[in-house]
């Protein structure tokens, strides 16, 4: 397959997709080895950025996706206003920053550096997508671990967890942990509020 016919393929795939596309899934159904596709994907990049087009090929860890251009969000989100999901509350962020700085994580853990019962909040960063289960401890009862997922990383724009800004020494218990998880939430608010601008990721219509 010629490199024009490639880039036609990733990206038709990608929009069918509507979501992050593994790299080694990508490789697999358009037969290439891994240093063509990133190839492609990175002529496509340049491609869609040079000729200011409407969509943008994002690379997330180790997949990619199709999103909207991050200069046409206003007309974006005007369009599609009720498609935005709504922002997160402070506890939500609270539980979402101990879960993305220390993870995996349990819920007792989290319980334990908040100060207060996680039980419902996690639930609804679940539903959410932006955490997942992570299999479970090793110890009485087997409590369950959490971690992000690569929604999250969408959600904040971030490429991958090391995108995460880096927390002071959290070698200190008590107050020095608190201030820390408060900095990440200060964080993660602000983050949240400059993907609220940024792009809309293209969702399959097929």
């Amino acid at each position: 397959m010629e490199i024009k016919e490639l880039e036609s393929a990733l990206e038709g795939v990608l929009f069918a997709a509507g979501e992050p596309v593994a790299v080694e899934r990508l490789c697999l159904g358009l037969e290439v080895d891994r240093p063509t596709l990133d190839a492609v994907a990175q002529r496509l990049m340049d491609q869609y950025s040079y000729d200011r087009r409407g969509i943008r090929l994002v690379k997330l860890d180790t997949s990619y996706q199709l999103c909207s251009a991050p200069e046409f969000a206003p007309y974006i989100r005007k369009t599609l206003e009720s498609r935005k999901p709504a922002r997160l509350s402070q506890p939500a962020l609270e539980v979402l920053a101990v879960i993305a700085y220390y993870q995996p994580v349990t819920r007792a853990y989290i319980d334990q550096v908040r100060g207060v019962d996680s039980a419902y909040t996690v639930g609804l960063l679940l539903e959410r997508e932006l955490i997942e289960e992570a299999g479970r401890l090793a110890v009485p009862g087997r409590p369950t671990l959490f971690r992000t997922t690569k929604n999250f990383l969408r959600s904040f724009g971030l490429s991958s967890l090391e995108e995460l800004p880096e927390l002071p020494d959290s070698s200190k218990e008590g107050e020095q942990l608190t201030l820390e998880l408060e900095t990440a939430v200060e964080r993660l608010k602000a983050q949240e509020q400059e993907e609220q601008e940024a792009p809309v990721h293209q969702e399959s219509e097929l």
